[in-house]
């Protein structure tokens, strides 16, 4: 049995999620604590209040979706702090509203977009029923009312349609930032030959900015040159021409939004794997029982919680991408099968979907400022 004393470390923190932000907070150690270590163990005892997890034991991603891992030799964590942390979470998020959320939802463009397509796809879906059942004669209303009421629902829906066409204008802004961003920072080739290498065109940026960025781009422009040609600022054929180029970008970007979807699954699912491991390596190790669990194994229940909840919304994103390629292949394959019937449920399926992506942010968002505040 022999005395170790451990010197002073600084805390390091774990990095944030793009869904849910945990924070950590972590007390130094005392460079006069000593204890005596166990040779049968295979870590040294922790102390009530803090804990040492080496690299191999836990590693924090740097961002959500790939980026840059922060690693260290040594993690201090406050088990006080954690559980208070959580309990925080817990009432922060039981002050927020529905009605909160969807007042946020709705102040922003996008937000009133998803709304008007949550009622435009739900008028189509049950025009579809409501036809199916007029056909069958189960609907025992005078003709001419049904015939009123089937016109109404029809022009509300375009009408729709029509408005989120306009809320979606200058949609362009948000891709040519990030070309502009792009074009101030100069590429390590010219950088390294020359030692003041001339700025970029606007031109020179968008050929090699990313495709993604470069396939919204192309979208929303060509989407806002059909939009404009429906208020009647270009002629039909134009505006028809446009409207065909901005779906095959969307067909395009959708296809690369799948791929990079399932890239994204895998590294999330060999972090799942990694802290798993740990986890189970750590209760072998320990035998912790469900009484008294070593504190690396909370941390790593709470990451591994953290990377189930990211894996949830990436196989939402799918969904939502699967059905947005649906709905784009009718439109630009001009297929007639089952055309009104596949598109209308696509289009709500794509609606909720998005909806809900969206009111998790507001939700978090509002959750941050009732923490910070």
């Amino acid at each position: 049995m022999s005395s170790i004393t451990f010197p002073n470390q600084p805390a390091v923190h774990s990095a944030s999620s793009q869904h849910e932000d945990m924070y950590y907070s972590s007390n130094g150690f005392d460079s006069s604590s000593s204890f005596q270590m166990n040779p049968l163990s295979s870590h040294p005892p922790r102390t009530p209040k803090t804990s040492i997890v080496s690299s191999s034991s836990t590693t924090y991603q740097a961002s959500t979706y790939g980026g840059n891992d922060e690693k260290s030799d040594h993690v201090e964590v406050d088990e006080d702090d954690l559980d208070e942390e959580e309990e925080r979470v817990k009432a922060a998020e039981k002050r927020v509203l529905k009605e909160d959320v969807w007042k946020e939802m709705i102040l922003t463009s996008n937000g009133r977009d998803k709304a008007f397509k949550l009622i435009q796809y739900s008028i189509k879906v049950y025009l579809l029923f409501h036809g199916s059942i007029a056909r069958n004669r189960v609907l025992r209303r005078p003709k001419g009312i049904q015939l009123d009421l089937v016109k109404r629902l029809s022009d509300t829906a375009s009408g729709l349609s029509f408005t989120r066409k306009c809320l979606l204008l200058f949609n362009w802004l948000h891709p040519l930032s990030a070309i502009r961003a792009q074009q101030a920072t100069p590429f390590a080739s010219e950088s390294s030959s020359k030692s003041s290498p001339k700025p970029q065109t606007l031109l020179h940026a968008a050929l090699y900015a990313p495709p993604p960025v470069l396939l919204e781009l192309l979208n929303a422009v060509a989407d806002d040159l059909s939009t404009l040609s429906l208020l009647g600022l270009f002629g039909k054929k134009f505006g028809d021409r446009a409207g065909k180029f901005s779906d095959w970008c969307w067909f395009l970007s959708t296809l690369v939004g799948l791929v990079e979807n399932g890239v994204e699954r895998q590294m999330i699912t060999s972090l799942q794997a990694e802290v798993e491991g740990r986890m189970y390596n750590e209760s072998m190790a320990n035998g912790a029982s469900a009484k008294s669990k070593p504190k690396v194994s909370k941390i790593d229940e709470k990451e591994l919680s953290r990377l189930q909840r990211q894996d949830y919304w990436l196989q939402v994103t799918r969904a939502k991408l699967a059905m947005d390629l649906i709905f784009v292949s009718y439109d630009i394959f001009d297929l007639k099968r089952g055309r009104n019937s596949v598109k209308a449920f696509a289009g709500l399926t794509s609606a909720i979907l998005s909806s809900a992506k969206l009111y998790d942010k507001h939700k978090n968002t509002l959750i941050k400022s009732i923490l910070s505040s």
